[in-house]
C-alpha cells in the first residue's frame, strides 16, 4: 500500500535501479520505482529519496519501503520512507527477471516504464478458426481453396478440424493465391512530430525537408511557445514552429532563438511521402537523416488500416462493455454511436490504442476511403522513440513491431473474463488457455506481420475547397445564374484578391514538384493513389 499525492493505492513499490550516476556525492539520490499490482508493473516513477533513509541500495525488483510519493512530472517527485522499516531493506525481495518472463508477451511488456528487451517477436499463430473465418471471407468452399492452393481438400480439412498445423509455409501460399488477402490490412505512418534543438524552421524546410521555402506561408503564432510557424501551403498539414527573430532595440543586434518542432499530420504524412519519393527516399532514410539533425520524435502515430472490413466496431463496442477484453492499461474509453462511428481508446498519453470507423468518420467530413476500420498506435516522446530504436537498430520490419506491440498490449475474447483470471500469475496465458479469442481481432493479429508497410505518395490538393463548393455553393450559383446575376458572380471572381494563404495552395497545388531533388528525378504522378511498400528496397524510387 503506499499513498501517492494524497490518494492511497494498492500498489507495492518496487526498486527498479538508479537513474545517476556518481550516487553518493549527494544526500538526495534519484531512483526509479515501478508500482506492481497482481504481479504486473503498472507504472513507473523517478523519484528523489534521501540516501540516508535508502541505506544500501535494495536489489533491483525488490520491495522498497516507501510509503508516500508527492508532486509532478513538472516539479519531479519524492518519496518518504516507513520509518519503522528503513532498517529492513531487501526483506520482501522478488526476481525482476522472473516477473518479467512470467508477464513479457512480447518485446515490449516494459514499454510504460523502462523497456527491457529479453524475447523475440511474438505474434500468434494462425489457427484452424481463423482459416475457416478467411476461408467465409473469402466465400470459397473447402474445394475451391484447396484448387486455389494446389492441395487436396481433405489437407484443407485436416487444417480446419485442427489435425494438422497450419504453417508459414502455407500461409504465404495463402497470400499468393489470393492477392486481395495480403492486400486487406496496411500499415502506414499516420502522424510523426519531431524537435530540432539546434535548428530554426528554415533550416528544417532547407535541410531536413528539402522542401522548396517558396511553398510555405510565414505567419506569427502562440503555440506550444513558439512565435513563428511555416505551414506548407499554408495550411497545417506540413508545418514547423520555431521562434521569430528578436531586434535589440538598443544595439539593433538580431536574436535568434534555436530550436524547433515538425509536424506531420495525416494529411501531411502523404503530403511529405511524395517528396520523399521525389527524392528517392525511404521513412527510414527519413528518420536515419533526422537523427544526424539531432531530431527527436515527439510523437508517432502507426496505424493499421482494415479494408477488409474484419473489425466491426461494433463488435469491438460490444465487447468492452460486456469486459470480454484484456489490456495491459488500466484505462479505457468509447466514444461515438453507431450512426456517425464509434472510437475505443485504450490507454493515455504516452502511450494510446486507438481503434475507430474510420470509413464513418470520413464520410462524415465528405470524402470517401477504401479503409474500413482503422487500429492505431500513438506513441510520445520515448515511448516513440523505443520503436524508432528497435527499427533502426535491429533487423526487424516495422510491421512486426507493430502487430508484436498490439498483440503484447491488447486481446479481445468471446467470452466474459471473469474477475480471478485477471488475479492469476500468468494473467495472458490464463486468458488465452481458458477463453475463446475473438475470431476477427485474433486473425487480425495473426495475419498482420505478413502485411505490408507503405507509402501512399499524394499531391497537394484544393479537394476540400472543391467538396464545399459542390455541396454547399453550386445550388445557390445555380439561383443566380437563373436569376440573370451570373455576370456579377463571374466579374467578382476575376476581380477577388486572394489571401496569401489562398496564394500558397494556389502554388503548391500546381507545382508537380515540391523538393530541390526534383529536376533531377522524372517522377510520374498520372497515379497518385499508387503504393509504395517501405520493407522492399526496391520501394525507394518511381
Amino acid at each position: 500500500m503506499i499513498t501517492i499525492n494524497n490518494e492511497p493505492t494498492a500498489y507495492t513499490p518496487i526498486f527498479l535501479g538508479t537513474t545517476q550516476h556518481s550516487l553518493r556525492l549527494s544526500l538526495e539520490i534519484l531512483i526509479m520505482v515501478g508500482m506492481k499490482l497482481n504481479d504486473e508493473i503498472i507504472e513507473t516513477y523517478n523519484v528523489t529519496v534521501s540516501a540516508i533513509e535508502l541505506g544500501y541500495l535494495p536489489s533491483i525488483g525488490s520491495e522498497i519501503a516507501i510509503h508516500e510519493i508527492t508532486g509532478s512530472e513538472l516539479s519531479g517527485f519524492k518519496a518518504k520512507f516507513k520509518q519503522s522499516d528503513a532498517q529492513m531493506q531487501n526483506t520482501a525481495s522478488t526476481d525482476l527477471k522472473k516477473l518479467v518472463d512470467l508477464k513479457n508477451v512480447g518485446r515490449y511488456q516494459l514499454l510504460k516504464g523502462k523497456k527491457i528487451m529479453t524475447q523475440n517477436l511474438n505474434a500468434p499463430k494462425l489457427t484452424n478458426d481463423n482459416l475457416i473465418l478467411i476461408r467465409q471471407l473469402l466465400g470459397v468452399t473447402q474445394q475451391e481453396l484447396a484448387t486455389a492452393l494446389d492441395i487436396s481438400r481433405k489437407t484443407v480439412n485436416r487444417f480446419e478440424i485442427g489435425e494438422q498445423k497450419i504453417s508459414d509455409k502455407f500461409l504465404d501460399k495463402l497470400l499468393v493465391a489470393y492477392p486481395e488477402l495480403a492486400e486487406s490490412i496496411e500499415v502506414q505512418f499516420d502522424w510523426v512530430s519531431l524537435t530540432f534543438p539546434d535548428l530554426t524552421s528554415r533550416q528544417v524546410v532547407a535541410d531536413v525537408l528539402r522542401l522548396q521555402e517558396n511553398l510555405f506561408l510565414e505567419r506569427p503564432t502562440s503555440q506550444n511557445f513558439y512565435t513563428r510557424e511555416m505551414a506548407f501551403a499554408g495550411e497545417k498539414n506540413i508545418y514547423i514552429q520555431d521562434f521569430a527573430p528578436v531586434k535589440n532595440p538598443e544595439t539593433q543586434a538580431v536574436d535568434q532563438k534555436f530550436g524547433t518542432t515538425l509536424y506531420l499530420t495525416g494529411k501531411g504524412t502523404r503530403l511529405f511521402e511524395k517528396a520523399l519519393l521525389e527524392q528517392n527516399m525511404n521513412w527510414r532514410d527519413f528518420f536515419e537523416k533526422a537523427r544526424i539533425y539531432r531530431g527527436h520524435l515527439t510523437r508517432l502515430d502507426i496505424a493499421i488500416n482494415d479494408k477488409w472490413g474484419l473489425l466491426n466496431m461494433n463488435d469491438l463496442v460490444k465487447a468492452v462493455q460486456e469486459k470480454r477484453f484484456w489490456s495491459k492499461s488500466k484505462s479505457y474509453a468509447v466514444h461515438g454511436n453507431v450512426d456517425d462511428g464509434w472510437t475505443v481508446d485504450f490507454g493515455k498519453s504516452p502511450f494510446v490504442i486507438r481503434a475507430y470507423d474510420k470509413h464513418k468518420e470520413q464520410a462524415n467530413k465528405g470524402y470517401d476511403t477504401d479503409v474500413k476500420t482503422r487500429v492505431e498506435l500513438e506513441l510520445h516522446q520515448d515511448k516513440a522513440e523505443y520503436v524508432l530504436d528497435e527499427w533502426l537498430n535491429h533487423d526487424e520490419k516495422l510491421v512486426d513491431i507493430t502487430f508484436d506491440i498490439l498483440y503484447t498490449y491488447l486481446w479481445f475474447t468471446n467470452g466474459k473474463i471473469e474477475n480471478q483470471q485477471l488475479k492469476a500469475d500468468k494473467v495472458r496465458d490464463e486468458i488465452e488457455a481458458t477463453v475463446e479469442p475473438m475470431p476477427a481481432w485474433s486473425l487480425l493479429t495473426a495475419l498482420g506481420n505478413k502485411m505490408k508497410f507503405v507509402r501512399e505518395p499524394k499531391k497537394q490538393s484544393v479537394e476540400r475547397i472543391e467538396k464545399w463548393v459542390l455541396q454547399s455553393v453550386v445550388p445557390s450559383l445555380a439561383v443566380l445564374k437563373k436569376t440573370g446575376r451570373w455576370h456579377e458572380i463571374i466579374e467578382a471572381i476575376n476581380t477577388v484578391e486572394l489571401s496569401a494563404e489562398h496564394e500558397k495552395l494556389v502554388m503548391a497545388t500546381t507545382k508537380n514538384a515540391i523538393t530541390q531533388a526534383s529536376k533531377q528525378l522524372n517522377i510520374n504522378f498520372e497515379k497518385p493513389t499508387k503504393k509504395y511498400n517501405e520493407d522492399d528496397e526496391q520501394g525507394k524510387g518511381a
